[in-house]
This record gives structure tokens, sequence and C-alpha cells, in this order.
């Protein structure tokens, strides 16, 4: 018998979902994003195409290796994160961090608006592919909060205050209060 992986978000939902699946299914949760941008830099090297340069969260490091062991004894892995750009840089940085690029299992992104045991079901039916496109755009602003932040929020310690910081939203405001600034 076939032997599958849900990956989850969320705690919370794995006991409800695993209720909508057979004993063959096992549902595990990431408890959110696995990886990040390092922060204590930048991150994204700038001279080389915007690379950005991901680590492991503190403190996901068990979660990761509790997942790696369930990998290792399923057939199918199903990457159910959220339905949004959010859940699918989640799904990616799970292919990543678990290195399924390089393994013999079969890696699905499924996804569902509700709870619901039809909706699980449903969804478990119409796998698909990762959506870079969705990915990408998190990287993008990811990234751009992280190199406008880096540069901005310095300029905030020096003429506001100290610990503040900005990203990309912030940043317009500090344009802006910089260009009233210098018209005094």
């Amino acid at each position: 018998m076939a032997r599958y992986l849900v990956i989850v978000e969320s705690p919370t939902k794995v006991k409800t979902i695993k209720k909508f699946l057979g004993s063959n299914y096992v549902v595990m949760a990431s408890n959110g994003h696995v990886r990040d941008l390092p922060k204590s830099q930048m991150g994204v090297d700038l001279e080389h195409d915007f690379e950005p340069k991901y680590i492991t969260i503190r403190g996901k490091g068990e979660i990761l290796a509790g997942l790696r062991k369930e990998v290792k004894k399923a057939d199918v892995i199903y990457l159910a994160t959220d339905p949004d750009r959010e859940g699918e840089a989640i799904s990616w940085h799970l292919y990543q961090a678990l290195n399924l690029a390089n393994s013999d299992k079969k890696v699905y992104r499924i996804s569902f608006n509700e709870i619901t045991k039809n909706a699980v079901k449903t969804s478990l039916k119409k796998p698909r592919d990762i959506d870079m496109d969705l990915v990408n755009a998190q990287q993008a602003r990811r990234m751009l909060d992280r190199m406008v932040g880096y540069r901005i929020s310095p300029l905030l310690w020096a003429k506001v205050k100290r610990g503040l910081s900005a990203g990309r939203v912030q940043s317009v405001a500090c344009l802006l209060y910089t260009s009233d600034a210098a018209d005094d």
C-alpha cells in the first residue's frame, strides 16, 4: 500500500485533515516558513543577479528533521500550504530544504480554501506543480523589503528614533518626510 505525506503550514490543521484521510496518510505541519534571509545581513547578492541567500530559520531544524524522516517513508509527498503567494513560497522552501528535487519521490502541490473533507479530497484529485510565478512574487517582495529596509533604517535611526525599521512601504513615507524637511 502506498504511503502519503501531506505537509500543511499550521499544526492546528493537522488533526482535522487526518480525520478526512486514510491510515496510509501522514499529515504534518511546517509551522509556517522554514527558511528566510538571514537577519544579520542583507542576504541578497546585489552583484550577482540579486541571488538570495536563504538559511534555515532558528528553531525549524527539528521540524525539518521530522519531515525528512517522514519523507523517507513516503511514496508521494503533497505540499498543502496556504493558497496564496506566501503558502506557495513555503511549499517551494520545503521542496528545497527537504531536497525533494534529488529524491525519487513524487511531489505535488495541492491547495484548498477551506478545511472540509470535500475540499481536501478534491485537492488530492487535482495535484499540480509549484507555481513559480507566485514564489517569485513573494521572493521579490521579501528581497525588496530587505534591500530597502537595510538602506533606509539607518536613516530613521539617525533622524527619528533608534530601533525603527523601514521596508518598501515605509520608504515612500521617508521620502516624503525628507522632501518636506528639505522644503522648510
